[in-house]
């Protein structure tokens, strides 16, 4: 059992071959969790899910989207589906943002954690901080994020941090907060993160694509795929000095845990 816990199969780059790498997907055994970044690309992914056994959706609007319009309404209509499993991906993206940029960021977000409490689901986050001089993160993005989840969701509310790339002392806050982690790709290309993916529980970690983005070695500078996510398994366990199916076995089951999923024919 396999589970890419952050992929985004409805985006136009599968647009040519969207069938065929949804065949391999399910060949392989893989279930998705496809992710919205806006309000049309979240009904395309329930969408999708609606198709697609094992396959389930997010709804949010993505920080770097956040000079559009949040219509919680449009969003709100999409949690009476069954198969739309979380609010997301929303958050803070300071990468490359002005002040202005960052407040409106940050009255988005504080919208969607509002919405996730009241559809009681959890969040898929996003979350880029600005970076150092010698090209490490900050942990400015993460500090905010995770006041505004003090100040709207308080201990009611919780979920995934996808593509982690904080401290762990940072790490240690969402802990406290009941949240999960995913990593992607880039563990197969850097050992930046090897310190915060050994730092972490093991019953807190998830493993995703980010698809079509940030794909694993040897598929680095191409077109990113769910198939893909094997790769980040295998870094993952050698990392924690766990077998590969003891690996994807683990994730999966703390994916389903979080976002309260039903395995077909499980």
């Amino acid at each position: 059992m396999i589970l890419d816990a952050h992929t985004h199969l409805q985006f136009r780059d599968f647009d040519k071959d969207r069938d065929e790498v949804i065949k391999s997907v399910k060949d392989a055994g893989i279930f998705c969790i496809n992710v919205g970044t806006d309000l049309e690309t979240s009904k395309e992914a329930v969408l999708l899910a609606g198709r697609h056994e094992g396959f389930w959706a997010t709804a949010g609007l993505h920080p770097n989207d956040s000079e559009e319009n949040f219509d919680e309404a449009g969003f709100e209509r999409l949690f009476s589906d069954p198969k739309t499993v979380a609010v997301g991906e929303c958050g803070l993206d300071y990468f490359r943002s002005s002040p202005e940029t960052k407040n409106r960021q940050e009255e988005i977000f504080r919208a969607q954690v509002r919405l996730a409490k009241k559809a009681a689901k959890p969040l898929m986050l996003h979350c880029r901080p600005s970076q150092n001089p010698d090209k490490t993160y900050s942990d400015d993005a993460y500090l905010d994020m995770l006041r505004v989840l003090k100040e709207e969701g308080g201990g009611e509310i919780s979920g995934n941090v996808h593509f982690f790339v904080g401290s762990p002392a940072v790490a240690e806050k969402f802990l406290e907060m009941g949240f999960s982690f995913s990593f992607s790709g880039v563990i197969t290309i850097t050992d930046m993160y090897d310190e915060v993916v050994k730092f972490l529980p093991m019953d807190r970690i998830l493993v995703e694509t980010d698809a079509p983005y940030a794909a694993p070695l040897p598929w680095r500078g191409k077109r990113n795929e769910p198939l893909y996510v094997k790769e980040v398994i295998k870094r993952l366990a050698e990392l924690r000095g766990l077998s590969f199916e003891e690996t994807a076995r683990i994730t999966a089951e703390n994916t389903k845990r979080v976002f309260g999923l039903e395995f077909p024919n499980a």
